[in-house]
Formats: C-alpha cells, sequence, structure tokens
C-alpha cells in the first residue's frame, strides 16, 4: 500500500503546526544569533552549496500538452465528464484542485475534483462508485490501497472509462493506463544529494519515515541511500512513525538526544521534515545537525526561511491536474494506443511513468518558489 507523503488529517497538522510555534518561540529566545548562526557558518563553509531546482518537468508537460490538444481538436469535448479523485482533503493537493480546474476551462470540458475528507479508503471507493453512477467519461486516481481499488479500475476499463493514475502508481495489468506523478526513487536521490552537500560528504544521518513498507517510501529510501553511496554518509537508523506527526517530533528527539554522532535527519513524510525541524532548534543544534526533507508544507517553507531545514524535495501536484485533464480527454477521445503513441516521447527511462517533476527547494531560491506558486494561482 502507497501510504501518501504529505497527507495527514487537518486536526493533526494544526496540531504539529502549534507545537512548531511553540518550539520556534523558545528556540528564538535560548539560542540568540550566537548559537546557530556561529555554528551554521562554521558547518556551511566547508560544504558545497546544495542545488536548488524549480524547473520540474514543466517545459515537456508543456509541449505534450499541446501535442494532445491538437490531437483532440475538432472532437466534441464538451461533452466530457471528467473527474480527478485523491487520496485524502489536505493542503497538498490544493495545488492538485487548481491545474485540474484550469486545465478543464482550457479544454472546454467539465469535471470534479473528489477527495476523502479523511483518507479513508471506504469514502474513496465509494467516490469511484458514484461517479461511476453519473456515467463519468475518465476519471484520475491518487490510490489509498492499490489492491483495494484493482477491482474498481477493472470494471472502469471494461466498461469504457479510462483510469489515469496519478501520484501513486498501479499495476498496468490493473487497468490502469498510464502514471503520471512523481519519480520517487528520482526524488530520493535529490534528497540524498542534498544531504551529501549539507553533509560535506561526512557524518551519520536518521530517516524519518511514515511507514517502512509503503512503496512510495520504498523508493525514495532506495534513492536517498544510492545517492550517498562512495561517500563517508552513514545512514544509522530508520524510524517510522505511522504517519504520527507526534511520534515523528519523538523520534527525531530521541535519535539526537541518544547519538551525539548524529548530524542530518531526512523526513520522507511532509510532516517529518517540520517535526525534525523543532527537534533539532529545541535540542540547540540548528547548522549543527541537518535537516533535508519532503514536500512544500508552510511549516517547512518557514523552516527553510529559517536555515533549520536545509533544502526540501518538492512535487508538482498542479501538474499532475492540469496535464492530467488533457490525458484524460485524450484517453477518451483517441483511445489508449493513440494516447500512448503521442506520450511515448515523454516517458521516463522505465517507460511507463510521466514524470511531473521533482524540485529542490533551498533558501536560495525560495522566494522565486513562492512566486511561482503564487502565479500559478496556488495559495500558500
Amino acid at each position: 500500500m502507497r501510504a501518501p507523503l504529505s497527507r495527514l488529517p487537518r486536526a493533526a497538522r494544526v496540531a504539529v503546526a502549534a507545537a512548531a510555534v511553540l518550539v520556534l518561540t523558545a528556540g528564538c529566545s535560548k539560542q540568540g544569533a550566537g548559537d546557530s548562526g556561529a555554528s551554521a557558518g562554521s558547518t556551511a563553509a566547508a560544504a558545497p552549496a546544495i542545488q536548488g531546482d524549480i524547473t520540474f518537468n514543466d517545459d515537456n508537460l508543456a509541449r505534450l500538452d499541446a501535442a494532445l490538444k491538437a490531437a483532440i481538436q475538432g472532437k466534441d469535448v464538451s461533452a466530457l465528464d471528467l473527474a480527478m479523485v485523491v487520496n485524502v482533503a489536505v493542503d497538498y493537493w490544493n495545488a492538485g484542485k487548481t491545474g485540474f480546474t484550469k486545465g478543464l476551462s482550457d479544454l472546454g470540458a467539465k469535471g470534479t475534483f473528489q477527495a476523502p475528507a479523511n483518507g479513508r479508503l471506504d469514502q474513496q471507493l465509494s467516490i469511484i462508485q458514484t461517479l461511476r453512477g453519473q456515467d463519468i467519461s475518465a476519471f484520475s486516481l491518487s490510490a489509498i490501497d492499490p489492491t483495494a481499488v484493482k477491482s474498481p479500475i477493472q470494471s472502469a476499463a471494461s466498461a469504457g472509462i479510462p483510469v489515469l493514475a496519478i501520484d501513486s502508481p498501479l499495476p498496468a495489468e490493473d487497468g490502469a493506463a498510464l502514471y503520471l506523478g512523481t519519480p520517487n526513487y528520482q526524488a530520493g536521490k535529490k534528497a540524498g544529494e542534498a544531504m551529501k552537500a549539507a553533509l560535506g560528504g561526512k557524518g551519520e544521518v536518521v530517516v524519518l519515515v511514515g511507514s517502512l513498507t509503503a512503496s512510495n517510501a520504498v523508493e525514495r529510501i532506495q534513492g536517498f541511500e544510492d545517492a550517498l553511496k562512495g561517500t563517508g554518509i552513514k545512514v544509522t537508523n530508520k524510524l517510522a512513525d505511522n504517519m504520527d506527526a507526534s511520534k515523528a517530533l519523538t523520534n527525531a528527539q530521541t535519535a539526537i538526544q541518544t547519538d551525539p554522532n548524529v548530524t542530518g535527519l531526512y523526513g520522507v513524510y511532509s510532516y517529518d521534515g517540520p517535526s525534525a525541524a523543532q527537534a533539532v532548534q529545541a535540542a540547540g543544534k540548528t547548522g549543527k545537525v541537518k535537516v533535508i526533507s519532503d514536500d512544500s508544507d508552510a511549516q517547512t517553507l518557514a523552516f527553510i526561511q529559517q536555515g533549520v531545514i536545509q533544502a526540501t524535495v518538492v512535487q508538482s501536484p498542479y501538474q499532475q491536474g492540469y496535464t492530467g485533464a488533457y490525458l484524460l480527454a485524450a484517453l477518451k477521445l483517441l483511445g489508449k494506443d493513440g494516447t500512448l503513441a503521442l506520450v511515448k516521447p515523454y516517458l521516463e527511462s522505465d517507460g511507463t511513468t510521466l514524470s511531473s517533476g521533482v524540485g529542490v527547494v533551498t533558501q536560495d531560491n525560495l522566494a522565486a518558489f513562492r512566486a511561482k506558486q503564487t502565479q500559478l494561482g496556488i495559495a500558500g
């Protein structure tokens, strides 16, 4: 089962945010400019700069969008009723909804965005069933449980309703036409490269993660570790928190309190980065223990601005929504083979993944990243 990276229920996210405010206030009063500034400066001086990048895969996807739109020119797009079904209603997917809505508008199609409020599987299955009853033309899906949705997507495909996997891959044999989303191994490698730069090639790192078995987490950690091969950096522990932000905070605190040799923390799920940052700041180790995280939650970006988190690897849910709309229209109007023929030149080397892109945000490009989000109409 692919557990989501940035999909905590809102109540838990609010709790983490409140804890962050308390820790930030306490940390600022305790450390002063001398503590974090001096330690960060002395450590960072010997380390190469982390390479930020927020280009994602936008140029390739723009070319693909144009090709798809040209291919369906003259067909009755207005008759289509498309849907984007995600795995939980959280801030991460606001960008996806914005992209999907814009894609529908540019195409001249109608559609709906659906998200189970609490990330419950039964709610997602009910959404799919309801859409089928409404004669939906095609839908994209970020599956909560790939095994549980196997039958519904096979049934939809058999009924001539294309299904596009987004955010989380689904086996092609189960009926999904294609995967549009984050190449997780690549994302993990970017996190590893950032950690390598932050630590100057040596140190001990602890990984904080929601699940040690979820496919996206496994792929990211593998990429992270592969990026560190041949260096003096060693991953000494991997601590699972079962998607509990308070447990992630405890894990981070324990890691840096019990082992003075720990110089890096990698937070794989969206709340893991802020949890690591809170623990580091409360311990007075800002700049001494480097933090690399995933995703672009508001807390994460705030910690980057303060220099507590050195970099975060970000995804592009906006493109999963926008290009997703184009792909759904093409799949319905051109058929699977015709659509895949257009998509083929843009696939990753595995031949099955259409990457929405991976970015790296640091202090240096934080303002540019925020400006880009604003330009796309993404709040936050």
